[in-house]
Parts: C-alpha cells; structure tokens; sequence
C-alpha cells in the first residue's frame, strides 16, 4: 500500500516516518514536499485562495501516483485539507484529526503547546468544531513556544525539546497536553517528564487512523 506524505516543513518528515516504520511497516510512504506553503502562510496571516489551490493539487497529484491515502503533515492548512478531501478518490488525512480525537477522550480540559503561530488559530477552531459535533464541553488553551521552531529548523533540536518542556508546566491544570504539529512530537519524553499529565502527540495517532480509513 502506497501512501503519500505532503509536507510544508522539512521538520514534520522524520517523526511520520518514525510512526510509520513502528506502527505501519509495510506500507510505501513516498513524500511530496513545498516548503513555500509555510513561508507563505506565515508572511500572509492566511489562508488564501491560491494556498487553497495548491493544497488540492498536490492532493491531486499524490493520488496520480497510485496511493492509497494521502496524509498532511502541517497543521496550518485545515480548510483546504478538507476540500481536497472532499474531492479525492482515496482517503486524505489531516494532520491532527486522530490526536484531537484522543484529547476528548481524555478530558474537558486540554492543552496544546504550539511552536508556529499561524497554525493555532485554525487548529483551536478545529477543535471546537469536533467537539461540538462529539457533544462535548472540552476546551482548549494554547501556548505558543517562541523560539522553538527557528531552534529546530537551525538543527538544534536539544533547544527546541527544551523550550517546550520549560513551558509545559503552565499547562498543568490540564488534562492532557497535546504537542501541536508533527515536528514538536520529538520533544515528547522531555514534556512528560515537566508534566504529570497524558501528553499527546499527531504522528502514531494519524498513522493508526490513516491505516483504518484505507483497510
């Protein structure tokens, strides 16, 4: 079974294939990278329409390719992962579908570390959205980590883990706390440990949901 990954950062590839190789072996993952989605949804604040377009292309073009399912790594996009869902052929994921899932299950109140601004807003409305329709009262507080995602992306992932867990306690009243895009699902065992609560991460969560929606 082949499925592709769409990425928007080079950050999000190693922990999804991480979560492959232990959770779904045999399947075929191939990537489709464009870093300039990221880029230009940080320095345009929005989602756009030619965004939009593009998102439903690369969709497009992933099922050309004879996959089996499609799933996105970057939690900015969620809209247009929707309507590009929505027209596909084969099943299409996004990134934090399944976590969100796990966090109802875990509680009514629910922490998100973030590490890129402009993925949050979208991401609390998702939240709200499967709530509402689970009939469920939980809520969501977000912290976004500043300095994380440039520590990362500058190959210092030790300081990206860092910043993270220093800000987990801030959380604490939670329920559980959830690690907002694949790329933070690294900093996982140091959150734990700054934390006695459930920490939540996307990867294995799509992964295992991805595998039911093709089998």
């Amino acid at each position: 079974m082949r499925i592709a990954l769409i990425h928007a950062v080079t950050v999000a590839m190693a922990p999804v294939h991480e979560a492959f190789a232990r959770l779904w072996p045999e399947a075929e993952c191939t990537d489709l990278l464009d870093t300039a989605l990221a880029v230009d949804r940080e320095r345009d604040g929005e989602l756009t329409a030619a965004m939009r377009r593009r998102i439903v292309v690369l969709a497009d073009y992933a099922a050309g390719t004879g996959a089996g399912g499609i799933l996105f790594t970057c939690s900015a996009f969620g809209e247009a992962i929707e309507a590009a869902a929505a027209t596909s052929p084969i099943p299409v994921l996004k990134p934090n579908e399944a976590m969100f899932e796990a966090a109802l299950a875990a509680g009514s109140r629910i922490g998100m570390l973030a590490t890129f601004g402009p993925s949050v807003a979208g991401m609390e409305g998702e939240f709200r959205e499967l709530a509402a329709r689970r009939g469920s009262p939980a809520r969501i507080e977000t912290i976004c980590v500043e300095g994380a995602m440039p520590a990362l992306k500058g190959g210092d992932g030790a300081t990206h883990d860092r910043l993270l867990a220093a800000a987990a306690p801030r959380l604490a009243h939670c329920d559980a706390v959830l690690l907002a895009h694949f790329s933070t699902a690294r900093a996982e065992s140091a959150v734990s440990a700054a934390l006695s609560r459930p920490v939540l991460t996307a990867p294995g969560a799509a992964v295992e949901k991805l595998k039911s929606a093709v089998a």
